[in-house]
């Protein structure tokens, strides 16, 4: 493995963590429910930008600039984990509503975000 490529890496997940954080925890905040809005707001940007992103790099070969930002940051401000830990634990709550709406929000949503971003980019530079 290449030292630049790790190093890539690395940047792009200590800014995507702490992006991850900020953003999730600020959408939380504004939140007047204890349904996990941040998890969900990080996934579905995370998926909008990797949709945009991921045609961008089909044009531009530069792989430490793809492992910066979609290996690195966007693997970091994603949150798959989170969002299984947070919906075990609704489930393991019985919050059987939350626990769908979880699942249900986060695939549909995210899949759309991702396709979204894809669209945008082939508006812009298609």
């Amino acid at each position: 493995m290449q030292p630049l490529l790790l190093l890539a890496v690395g940047t792009g997940g200590f800014v995507g963590a702490i992006l991850r954080f900020l953003i999730s925890g600020w959408v939380q905040k504004l939140s007047p429910t204890l349904f996990p809005v941040g998890t969900l707001s990080v996934n579905i940007l995370g998926s909008f930008i990797i949709g945009f992103m991921a045609l961008y790099f089909e044009s531009v070969v530069a792989p430490h600039q793809k492992a910066l930002v979609i290996t690195g940051m966007l693997g970091a401000l994603t949150t798959f984990s989170t969002f299984s830990l947070e919906t075990l634990t609704m489930l393991q709550g019985g919050l059987w509503g939350r626990v769908t709406m979880n699942i249900t929000l986060n695939v549909i949503l995210c899949i759309t975000a991702t396709m979204l971003g894809m669209m945008l980019f082939k508006r812009l530079y298609g």
